[in-house]
């Protein structure tokens, strides 16, 4: 018989029903701390060996390139020892004709080896001759003996030195060699090396770079305001060396975040408030040490987010699991005592289970169709950027090329004149100094008219062809290059006949295609030695024979070196070019071809036609004009 009894809680029940779930809940926050703790430590070292391996890759990298910038110049010094004006000077150091060739010379080839400064010391320590010569701040009458670099090339042959330089006051590296006649050393060549451009790639890379020398001094840094701080007080020995040497301030400033002492691998250091990990490099050859810090807050944020994760994970495997034993105890009580209903129970379940596998299939091909239609979006998109960037990449490069030589010329004529007009001022050439104003006027119009060009690219080259006078053309280009021409003592001739002969071009490209020869012919004759022959450059123009006066020939001689056959069959290709690496772009003829044919026009290479001349000979057809515009 049913007892109502029965229904009514026993004594402890609520108890028992309570203990179990939360033993498990116990059970579930415990292993969940564990899993996070565990994995915090865990994740937080892989960080932080793969934020120092990264750094030893990236120090191992900078390291290289610093090596390689240096040893770039380990031969110039030792160069001079072949150099019979810098010899001839440091044995007879009192004759002003040598030291001026010698001077001469170390512009020259500092100007080629692209170093910050190239000078030349006697025995006694004294600057005999220098590149910076004729500047206002310059190397030369000043003596170096307490330099390191100075006295380690007179003991061992060759020096090495970090500092500020004592004329210009912008640090560098030194670089010196013992130049000797037989067993008498007569001097030290000493090549001075900047190594700003490092510092600025290495603003560029992750976390933070630094380089200390033997005192612990920062010498090189990503951060300006960190150079020339030392890592620890310097010893009264040390700043007397410092003083005694002057490569800094004998008495640096510390850096509050350094600790008091050279920084090493593993360490922690923080920095503007945030922890950063030390990873440290020796560089032997400079007595130098090089340190990255990189910021610990990613490693720390990794390490808890992987914690966080793994908690969860815990937990959610915890409960599942007492769901699971939660399910089968329900489960078993509900056999115990509903029986009759097994049957219903399990028709449902047959139920469940069908439509959850139909609902399983459409699942199934609704997401291959998904993945199907992601593949084809994705190469899709794939190949339309690529197509984009090669696009872009094509118009850049002809851009960039054509504008950067465009633009070279103009500037090159704005600092010249500039630098003139300054030194005009000073002497109270007013007068002249006015002709380089308007002159500089004329240029940066020039300029405003290459923007102008830039901004109407797609308009068709023969909308602004206007009759243009050869003369003017002729005396615009050689005024852009008075200076050179006077420093090279070069002839110029000009012969035009008639004398109003004029073209239909564009003015102001007509100047640049003369330009281009002329600098061309300018660079070919600086490349002779030959003191006996004088240089000449000589335009000709004139209406071209056998021709019924609509074409006039314009010629560009100069009695340089002349063009090897091998090179004249690529002449007018894109970055074809005889001259040392950095001294062109191998642009110019291709550029001047593009203009004179905009004109309908050619250009080529021809036979000098004058008796007793040499060189090379670049011959221009352009359509004649009758008509000489008026000059406003």
């Amino acid at each position: 018989m049913f007892a109502p009894e029965a229904l009514l809680p026993r004594p402890g029940s609520r108890w028992r029903a309570w203990r179990g779930p939360l033993a498990a809940t116990c059970a579930v926050l415990a292993l969940a701390t564990a899993a996070a703790w565990v994995t915090y430590w865990v994740s937080l070292n892989a960080a932080i060996h793969d934020l120092q391996a990264s750094a030893v890759r990236r120090l191992d990298s900078v390291a290289a390139a610093l090596d390689s910038a240096l040893a770039r110049f380990d031969y110039l010094p030792a160069l001079l020892e072949t150099t019979p004006a810098v010899m001839e000077l440091l044995a007879r150091p009192g004759d002003p004709a040598l030291r001026d060739q010698a001077n001469r010379t170390l512009v020259r080839i500092n100007a080629i080896a692209g170093a910050d400064m190239l000078f030349v010391l006697d025995a006694g320590g004294n600057a005999q001759a220098a590149a910076d010569w004729d500047q206002p701040i310059t190397t030369v009458g000043h003596n170096y003996t307490y330099r390191p670099y100075m006295r380690d090339a007179l003991a061992n042959g060759r020096g090495r030195f970090f500092g500020v330089g004592a004329t210009s006051r912008i640090p560098g590296y030194f670089l010196s060699y013992a130049l000797k006649s037989g067993d008498r050393t007569l001097g030290v060549a000493t090549v001075k090396v900047k190594l700003d451009a490092a510092e600025r790639v290495w603003a560029t890379l992750p976390g933070a770079m630094l380089v200390t020398d033997e005192r612990s001094v920062v010498i090189l840094g990503s951060r300006p305001e960190w150079k020339f701080q030392a890592l620890r007080p310097l010893s009264p020995a040390e700043r007397a060396v410092v003083a005694a040497e002057k490569p800094y301030d004998p008495d640096p400033g510390v850096l509050p975040w350094a600790g008091g002492g050279p920084l090493q691998t593993g360490q922690h250091v923080v920095v503007d408030g945030a922890e950063h990990l030390v990873t440290a490099r020796a560089l032997p050859a400079q007595r130098w040490q090089m340190q990255a810090l990189d910021p610990l807050a990613p490693a720390y944020s990794r390490a808890r987010t992987q914690a966080l994760m793994a908690a969860l994970a815990a937990a959610v495997a915890g409960l599942l699991l007492m769901a699971a034993w939660q399910s089968r105890r329900n489960g078993l009580q509900k056999l115990a005592t509903q029986a009759a209903l097994q049957a219903a129970h399990d028709t449902l379940e047959a139920r469940v289970a069908e439509r959850t596998r139909q609902l399983s299939d459409a699942n199934t091909s609704l997401a291959a169709e998904i993945e199907t239609r992601k593949t084809v979006e994705q190469s899709l998109h794939a190949t339309q950027a690529e197509l984009v960037h090669a696009a872009k990449m094509a118009v850049l490069g002809q851009l960039s090329a054509g504008l950067a030589h465009e633009l070279n010329q103009p500037l090159a004529a704005l600092r010249t004149l500039s630098d003139n007009a300054v030194v005009l001022m000073d002497k109270q050439r007013l007068p002249e100094t006015r002709g380089n104003l308007e002159r500089i006027s004329l240029l940066v119009a020039r300029l405003g008219e290459l923007t102008r060009r830039l901004k109407t690219f797609a308009h068709k080259p023969g909308d602004a062809l206007v009759p243009t006078p050869l003369g003017a053309a002729v005396a615009n280009a050689q005024g852009l290059l008075a200076d050179r021409l006077k420093r090279l003592d070069v002839a110029f001739e000009v012969r035009i006949r008639p004398e109003g002969l004029c073209v239909l071009a564009d003015p102001g490209l007509v100047e640049q295609v003369l330009v281009n020869l002329m600098v061309n012919a300018l660079d070919a004759m600086a490349t002779v030695d030959d003191r006996t022959t004088p240089r000449r450059l000589r335009v000709l123009a004139s209406l071209k024979p056998g021709t019924p006066g609509d074409r006039v020939q314009l010629q560009v001689q100069d009695n340089g070196p002349g063009i090897s056959p091998a090179m004249r069959a690529h002449l007018f290709e894109p970055f074809a070019t005889s001259k040392p690496a950095g001294a062109g772009l191998g642009l110019g003829l291709m550029i001047s071809q593009r203009i004179v044919r905009s004109f309908g026009g050619e250009i080529g290479i021809c036979d000098v036609t004058e008796p007793g001349s040499v060189g090379a000979c670049f011959c221009i057809d352009l359509p004649a004009c009758t008509a000489v515009p008026s000059t406003p």
